[in-house]
């Protein structure tokens, strides 16, 4: 059986959010923090776009000894040999993606109530993204979670839980607290100025909660 990642601190990328700075040098810099696991997302870049920068990211984050999940598509994830994909409830289904991928590929779900938590569970999910847990910028069309709700997926997940949407420094130790096992950022490491410094003080959270 595969072996999970660290969930702790996700980082989910987005052009959106770099105020001119080139995405490698954002995300070198979130490793040099203390990131545990990167997730590419790219809406609206080309495939070959996407195979690109998957490429260059995949080399960095070996180098950090950090996986490397690709959003939605499993083509560019098996081409660059990442360690997974994130589907989202209108994406591939899982047990479909499963087929393709078999076992040896993590691969995540978007959750955002119990009902679809359980549906990811009974297809075989590896982990679930639940949120929006505070809203988010990313995002227009996903309803606000909450810490509530998120407390209540966690309660009867099975799986590992990272809360998404919104998550800042500021607020990340409110997701831990509700029983995720880490949270996914955006806007939150790759808006910030001082990226390295942002995670590190997340990082610094992330220890009240080490098993």
């Amino acid at each position: 059986m595969k072996a999970q990642p660290d969930y702790s601190i996700y980082l989910v990328t987005d052009d959106g959010c770099l105020q001119g700075r080139a995405l490698i040098d954002c995300v070198r810099e979130a490793l040099e923090g203390g990131v545990t696991l990167v997730q590419y997302r790219a809406k609206t870049a080309s495939s070959a776009e996407m195979y690109a920068e998957a490429l260059q990211l995949k080399a960095l984050c070996d180098s950090f000894n950090v996986p490397l999940i690709i959003n939605d598509r499993l083509d560019i994830a098996m081409a660059v040999g990442a360690a997974g994909v994130h589907l989202g409830q209108n994406d591939l289904p899982c047990a479909a993606a499963r087929k393709i991928l078999g076992e040896d590929y993590i691969i995540g779900v978007s959750a955002h109530n119990p009902a679809e938590a359980k549906a990811a569970l009974q297809s075989g999910a590896d982990y679930l993204g639940c949120g929006a847990v505070f809203g988010t910028a990313t995002k227009a069309d996903v309803q606000k979670l909450g810490t509530d709700g998120l407390a209540a997926i966690c309660k009867a997940k099975g799986l590992p839980v990272v809360g998404i949407g919104g998550v800042t420094a500021d607020n990340y130790r409110e997701v831990r607290a509700a029983g995720a096992d880490g949270a996914a950022i955006v806007s939150g490491i790759l808006a910030q100025p001082d990226i390295r410094a942002t995670v590190e003080a997340i990082a610094k959270v992330s220890q009240e909660f080490a098993k």
